[in-house]
């Protein structure tokens, strides 16, 4: 519940924000005191989640850090309709002024972003659903089985298909693995095609039993890369989990849960930029034309820089986001895009561009609906921005153990900047065959796309793997230039060429 003049306040707000275009659903604002406010944080925002470890620590996190006076969480706010956000009691009122701001671009965004169209809207219902799914398996099965089970679960939650909401994928189909007799009536099936003979006593000469072999053998192959379970190499690696792996029920429904949770938050991680950068460019623009008072404006410029400031190494997604925007609308302003613009080779010229066609505001909007952050700086960043904003890759040099700028060309650290964002800088992991060896056994392939696989991670990740498989579990990866397997059979892991293990 707002005080009266925080909702007096919260109204105008509002009013302008729907005035300059902003879409959004129905927000309502809780106040919260940074116990409260660090609790429904630790729950990712959804207090009536389901109960398990890292939730507390989480918690015990975030409340050292304030305490400690390293960090505060001036609001919150979630993807839901309606929109629930949460303010902190010991803001400023200038504060709150702009949180509020910044909230209903968040809230617009949520609504209007295309990648955020599959959300389930009713999310705090559904957490709730999730909360008495699990508790009801802890009484059945004991609170330490369960939550171990979660462990293993939440290990796996970042190998989902991002984009698979918004594509139409084949579904996969289920098929148990090939036992030995279906091979063996497989190879008497196989008619293995003779080279034309004129003489029958030259047939030994031309077709011996070696080359009968082996065109028998071709064939087997053939067949077999035909079945191949799964028929493509499955992304979505919890899904394909979830639909054949040897479960409990209350296991099976357990996955689904994470599955469905780590679908919910992807769009966030996918537009962080793009999202942070629209509700900062909102709050900036609201607070300083209509809302500010001549008393608030150092308050709000200390505290507004603050939001945007750039540290040593670390990409600020609101700043880069809040210029991005900026940039396009002054370009769109402008008419600094097109063949014309692009092909003009004087600096001068371009530096003065200025057709007046005002497509600023449309562009951005635009921009905000069909966009994510790969696309968002793929099509938008360019050489003249990264210069005016001092924009430059760095690397480790071990031999003084320091990071240094290793580039400052535009095509090395948009490169960057991409392998940060793609897959959310994480390693593309799929199902490329459930029944390795025809065996039973799950091989996984690390589609190597820039980032390395970290082999650490990889032998714990197949451990927990192989709680769910319950058969040996692999994972093909690029080591130092050679393609290697690496495997956990339920007791040791193992490391060969992938060409001995195919």
């Amino acid at each position: 519940m707002l005080t009266p003049e925080l909702e007096k306040w919260r109204i105008e707000i509002e009013k302008e924000a729907r005035t300059q275009g902003l879409d959004f659903f129905e927000t309502i604002f809780e106040i919260l005191d940074w116990k409260q406010m660090n609790e429904v944080a630790s729950y990712g925002g959804f207090p009536n989640r389901y109960p398990h470890w890292r939730f507390g620590m989480e918690y015990e996190h975030l409340s050292k850090s304030h305490s400690y006076g390293l960090s505060k969480i001036y609001e919150m706010v979630i993807n839901n309709n309606p929109c629930y956000a949460y303010l902190l009691h010991s803001n400023k009122l200038v504060d709150q002024k702009m949180v509020m701001s910044h909230v209903y671009g968040h809230c617009d965004f949520f609504k209007n972003n295309v990648f955020f169209s599959p959300t389930n809207r009713r999310t705090i219902d559904v957490m709730a659903n999730h909360k008495t799914r699990i508790q009801r398996a802890v009484n059945r099965h004991g609170y330490t089985v369960v939550e171990s089970f979660i462990d293993v679960c939440l290990s796996l939650e970042n190998l989902i298909d991002c984009y698979a909401p918004l594509i139409r994928r084949k579904k996969e189909e289920k098929r148990p693995p090939l036992a030995e007799e279906e091979e063996e009536e497989v190879t008497e099936k196989i008619n293995v095609k003779k080279l034309p003979v004129q003489r029958e006593y030259l047939e030994r000469y031309i077709n011996p039993k070696e080359f009968i072999e082996s065109q028998r053998k071709k064939a087997l192959t053939k067949i077999e890369e035909q079945k191949k379970f799964p028929a493509e190499p499955a992304r979505d690696v919890l899904a394909f989990l979830v639909e054949t792996a040897p479960l409990e029920n209350w296991q099976r429904d357990i996955l689904s849960i994470i599955r469905e949770e780590a679908y919910y938050f992807a769009p966030q991680a996918q537009t962080k930029i793009m999202n942070e950068g629209w509700a900062t460019y909102w709050h900036s623009k609201i607070m300083t034309t209509k809302i500010l008072t001549d008393g608030e404006i150092i308050d709000f410029a200390d505290h507004h820089s603050g939001t945007i400031s750039a540290g040593m190494g670390r990409l600020n997604p609101y700043k880069i986001g809040l210029e991005l925007f900026r940039d396009i609308e002054e370009r769109w302003n402008k008419g600094r895009f097109g063949k014309e613009y692009d092909e003009c080779d004087s600096m001068v010229e371009k530096l003065n561009w200025n057709r007046n066609l005002g497509l600023g505001k449309k562009k951005i909007f635009e921009v905000r609906k069909i966009y994510n952050d790969v696309t968002f700086i793929d099509t938008f960043l360019t050489p003249e921005f990264c210069a005016e904003h001092k924009l430059f890759a760095f690397d480790y040099n071990r031999n003084n153990s320091t990071y240094e700028i290793s580039s400052r060309d535009f095509p090395a650290v948009k490169k960057k900047l991409l392998f940060q964002l793609t897959n959310f800088g994480q390693p593309f992991v799929e199902v490329m065959d459930a029944n390795y060896g025809n065996r039973g056994e799950l091989l996984l392939f690390h589609r190597h796309e820039g980032v390395d696989l970290r082999l650490d991670y990889a032998r714990e990740v197949l451990k927990n793997l192989h709680v769910l498989w319950k058969r040996p579990v692999l994972v093909e990866t690029r080591v130092d230039d050679r393609m290697k397997i690496f495997a956990f059979d339920g007791k040791e892991h193992k490391e060969f060429d992938s060409k001995e293990g195919a």
